[in-house]
């Protein structure tokens, strides 16, 4: 899963980017890795792994993963070329959900870009950069399909009218994701890979006088409002105390934590969240030899899904024998299961579930 985080200069987007990599780093099991100096990888907390391994005794646990990509240029104008200019631009059509860090607290000794401290005002600048961005390539698709469309050719003739109701739509200073569209447009939409139609996680970053007062203050509660009316999800951090967790022990983490009432980090937050957004979650495979956590989408085909593994499994699938994490945990053992017929056999049309532990049996 890629995420692309942006925000306006001095909204806490560094200061969080910086405790995602930190708190990549210190993964033993999924390292933080450099792709380009603006990608950090971190691994997806997932609890069940820890349990499976010590069920099973495996050699090696390896979870499913996130790359948080930082997206800088994002200023008034970036569209035009100001900031870094197009190069964002490259970097966020390739993720799958951008997370919007927005500045929800005010702070004399940090300038803001405005001068003044609106997350809506903030969160509008760039979504007009990103909106700006969509129409001109939506134009320069528009010019290329007009052609097909006044020769009459049906699908050319479709799609372009589909162009114009978008543009009309982005020219109202709206985002692609908040139009209504029929199942068949979603598809052609998708495909031309437009900025706006990604689904948005908005991070209000507040201060850590907030998140001691109970985590919300009158400007989260107006990116909470924003977030709802275009359906899009919110999550409320303070990027400094993740940045400052991201340094320590898992003993020293959970204590730093609890002096918060916290039950689990930002980051963690932050991923689970995405997860929801997008409709993704996680099935598990399990042996002495490895323990992993696979991302697919929500209903997706136990086929489908072993392709997740190997296109070779899924080729030659046969069948899938699963059985529920907790079932297994509570009889304590594979063995154990098997005894209590607590292990389903299921054909390649089986919708998975979060939390399924599963075998693929194939040929090829």
């Amino acid at each position: 899963m890629k995420l692309g985080i942006v925000g306006l200069p001095n909204v806490g987007k560094s200061t969080l980017f910086n405790a995602i990599t930190k708190a990549g780093a210190e993964s033993a099991n999924y390292p933080f890795c450099t792709i380009e100096p603006n990608v950090g990888v971190v691994s997806v907390p997932d609890k069940r792994l820890d349990a499976l391994m010590e069920l099973y005794n495996s050699k090696k646990k390896v979870y499913t993963a996130v790359e948080f990509y930082d997206i800088a240029g994002l200023v008034k104008g970036a569209s035009k070329g100001e900031g870094l200019g197009n190069k964002f631009l490259s970097h966020i059509r390739e993720v799958e959900a951008v997370v919007h860090v927005v500045r929800c607290f005010k702070d004399e000794n940090i300038v803001h870009v405005s001068g003044e401290v609106d997350p809506i005002e903030d969160i509008k600048t760039i979504n007009l950069e990103l909106i700006l961005a969509d129409l001109e390539v939506l134009e320069r698709r528009m010019e290329k399909g007009v052609r097909g469309a006044k020769a009459g050719e049906k699908k050319a003739k479709e799609e372009y009218t589909l162009m114009e109701k978008m543009k009309a739509h982005l020219e109202s200073e709206k985002p692609l994701r908040t139009m209504e569209v029929t199942p068949e447009e979603e598809e052609s939409i998708r495909n031309m890979f437009l900025i706006t139609t990604k689904d948005v996680l908005y991070v209000a970053n507040i201060s850590e006088a907030d998140l001691i007062a109970g985590g919300s203050n009158e400007m989260v509660e107006q990116v909470r409002e924003f977030a709802a009316a275009e359906g899009s999800g919110l999550v409320t951090i303070c990027a400094r105390l993740e940045e400052e967790l991201s340094g320590l022990e898992d003993d020293e983490k959970l204590e730093m934590l609890n002096e918060y009432g916290l039950s689990e980090t930002g980051l963690d937050k932050l991923i689970h969240e995405s997860y929801r957004l997008l409709g993704l979650m996680s099935f598990l495979t399990a042996g002495p030899q490895e323990i992993r956590a696979w991302t697919i989408k929500i209903g997706t085909r136990a086929q489908d899904a072993a392709g997740k593994i190997h296109s070779d499994i899924q080729r030659g699938f046969i069948r899938a024998e699963i059985i529920d994490f907790k079932d297994l945990m509570a009889c304590g053992s594979e063995s154990a299961a098997k005894e209590k017929g607590l292990f389903r056999l299921e054909g390649k049309d089986y919708i998975m579930r979060d939390g399924d532990v599963v075998h693929f049996r194939f040929n090829v």
